[in-house]
C-alpha cells in the first residue's frame, strides 16, 4: 500500500497571524495619538516659559515653579481616575474625554489673561495627560492580537517621543528671533511676549481635534464589552479584527480570564 498523505489542518482559532493588519494598526495609531498629545503638552511649556512669565509678571521662584509644575497635579488626578473612569464608561468614551480635555485646555491656556486661569487650564491639561498615559496603552493592549501586541503597545511610547520632538519644533517655528539682552519690559512688549507663547499652547488643539474626531471611529474594547455583558458586540468587533472563528476563541479566552467559564 502507498503512503497516504494527510495534509496539515490549521486551526483558525489559534493562529496568531489571522487578523486584519490594516484595521488593527489604524485603530492602534488612533489610540496612540493620546501619547503624542501627552509628549507635546509635557514639553511645550519649556519654550513658552520666558514669555508667559513676563506676561503674568511671575518674579518669585515659587510662582515660576508652580506655573511649570501645576500640570502634575492634574496628571496625578487623571492617572488615578483612569481605571475607575474606563471601567465605568468604557475605554473608548474615556479616550474621547481625554481628547476633549486636551482640545479645551490647549485653547484656553493660550487664551488665558490671568495667572489663575492659566494654572486652572494647565491642571486640566495635566488631567488629560494622566488619562492618556493610562488609557492609550490599555486600549491598544486589549484590542491587539497577541502575536503583535508588544509592537502595537510600543506605538504609544514612540508617539510620546514624537510629541516631545513636535513641541520643540513648534516652539522653534513659532518664536520669533530675539536679542539675548532684552529687558523684561522689552520682552513683554514683543510679539513672543504677547502672542507667540499663546500659539505654542494653542496649536496643540490641532492634533487634539484630530484625536477627538478619530476616537469616535474606533471600536470599544472587546474585553470591556464582555466584562459588561455585551458579548455579541465584542464578538462583532473581534470578527472584524480576526474573523469569526478567531473571534469565538478570543471571546472564550476573555471570559476565562474574567472567571466567567
Amino acid at each position: 500500500m502507498g503512503t497516504v498523505y494527510i495534509p496539515e489542518i490549521r486551526n483558525p482559532q489559534v493562529s496568531g497571524r489571522d487578523f486584519n493588519p490594516l484595521y488593527v494598526w489604524l485603530i492602534s495609531l488612533v489610540a496612540a495619538l493620546g501619547g503624542l498629545l501627552f509628549g507635546y503638552d509635557w514639553v511645550v511649556i519649556g519654550g513658552a516659559k520666558p514669555f508667559y512669565e513676563v506676561f503674568f509678571h511671575l518674579t518669585r521662584a515659587s510662582q515660576q515653579g508652580w506655573a511649570m509644575s501645576c500640570a502634575l497635579l492634574g496628571c496625578l488626578f487623571g492617572a488615578l481616575s483612569a481605571g475607575v473612569l474606563s471601567d465605568r464608561l468604557g475605554r473608548k468614551l474615556s479616550l474621547i474625554i481625554s481628547a476633549v480635555g486636551f482640545s479645551v485646555s490647549s485653547l484656553a491656556t493660550g487664551l488665558a489673561n490671568t495667572f489663575d486661569m492659566f494654572v486652572f487650564w494647565r491642571i486640566l491639561g495635566g488631567a488629560s495627560i494622566g488619562l492618556a498615559s493610562a488609557l492609550s496603552p490599555m486600549y491598544i493592549s486589549e484590542i491587539a492580537p497577541a502575536g503583535i501586541r508588544g509592537r502595537l503597545v510600543s506605538l504609544n511610547q514612540i508617539t510620546i517621543v514624537l510629541g516631545m520632538l513636535s513641541a520643540q519644533v513648534a516652539n522653534w517655528l513659532i518664536a520669533r528671533p530675539m536679542p539675548f539682552d532684552l529687558t523684561a519690559q522689552e520682552m513683554l512688549a514683543s510679539w513672543n511676549g504677547q502672542i507667540g507663547w499663546r500659539w505654542m499652547f494653542g496649536v496643540t488643539a490641532i492634533p487634539a481635534l484630530v484625536f477627538l474626531a478619530a476616537a469616535f471611529a474606533i471600536p470599544e474594547s472587546p474585553r470591556w464589552l464582555v466584562k459588561n455583558g455585551a458579548r455579541i458586540k465584542a464578538h462583532d468587533i473581534l470578527a472584524r479584527i480576526a474573523g469569526h472563528n478567531r473571534a469565538d476563541h478570543e471571546v472564550r479566552e476573555i471570559e476565562k480570564s474574567l472567571g466567567r467559564l
